[in-house]
């Protein structure tokens, strides 16, 4: 059994589509559907490909992008397709796309993608290893090598978050080019 958790495993076993037709109580005040409702799919859809993958029982660790590219309306068929893009020792990024089809005329169009870091977890509680991805085409290699991108960023980030000196001249100097009004109290 220990051997077949560490086994390769290619991207089509993370392969998840959920399809949900769009209601009228899951609209916000300008009556498109509710980003909010949206994450909540966009976070199924991560659990299920994850935990699909590594078979284990996933948590979000977090979310790095999420991209409202068009409205999705009231009565629209939408549909999230997940996948496991890159895989660590317990940590896989699940790539989701969301699409709309408007049921009348069967036009799609893409309203979402995002990406959410998940953690595989064992029966314990303790982060669990996930098999290896498997890259059986061009496009698994594209959205691993932007996965590493991804996380080379973050890691630029957060050492940039940790060294940088928000209160020095060079910083305050910055904000001159910007819609601020700088009013410092002691």
């Amino acid at each position: 059994m220990l051997m077949e958790k560490l086994s390769y495993k290619p991207v089509s076993s993370s392969h998840i589509h959920i399809s949900e037709l769009m209601l009228p109580s899951n609209t916000n005040f300008s009556g498109k559907i509710h980003g909010g409702y949206i994450l909540s799919l966009l976070d199924q859809a991560a659990f299920a490909s994850a935990s699909k993958f590594s078979g284990y029982y996933c948590v979000t660790a977090s979310v790095d992008r999420v991209d409202f590219i068009n409205p999705i309306e009231v009565g629209e068929l939408v549909t999230l397709k997940a996948c496991v893009n890159y895989v660590g020792n317990s940590s896989m990024i699940v790539g989701i796309r969301v699409e709309a089809e408007n049921i009348q005329t069967g036009k799609i169009k893409h309203c979402n993608s995002s990406y959410f870091t998940m953690v595989a977890k064992d029966e314990n509680g303790k982060n669990a290893t996930v098999p290896g991805l498997e890259l059986c085409h061009e496009e698994d290699i594209r959205r691993f090598i932007n996965c590493i991108k991804q996380i080379d960023l973050r890691k630029e980030r957060d050492l940039h978050e940790e060294k940088y000196n928000y209160s020095s001249f060079d910083a305050k100097a910055i904000l001159q080019k910007y819609r601020v009004l700088l009013s410092l109290k002691p």
